[in-house]
């Protein structure tokens, strides 16, 4: 794989990097890893907050059905 990277993130990664003591591939694999997990959370929050605004749409023609209900009997 080839990647072009800003020179100063490349600078400021390779002061990291050897203050830390991990080779540059180790320490760039673990920070896609870490930036992956965090963007699959966003990812699932997005989703579940979709997800709850359709229910919350559904549950309320649901209650104002069930309130129909009511006033009928």
């Amino acid at each position: 794989i080839s990647l072009k990277i800003d020179d100063s993130i490349f600078c400021e990664t390779e002061n990291i990097v050897a203050r830390i003591n991990m080779s540059r591939n180790r320490y760039i694999n673990e920070a896609i890893d870490y930036y992956n997990r965090i963007q699959k959370r966003q990812i699932l929050e997005e989703r579940l907050k979709r997800d709850s605004e359709l229910v919350k749409k559904e549950s309320l023609i649901v209650l104002k059905d069930f309130e129909r209900a009511d006033y009928v009997d």
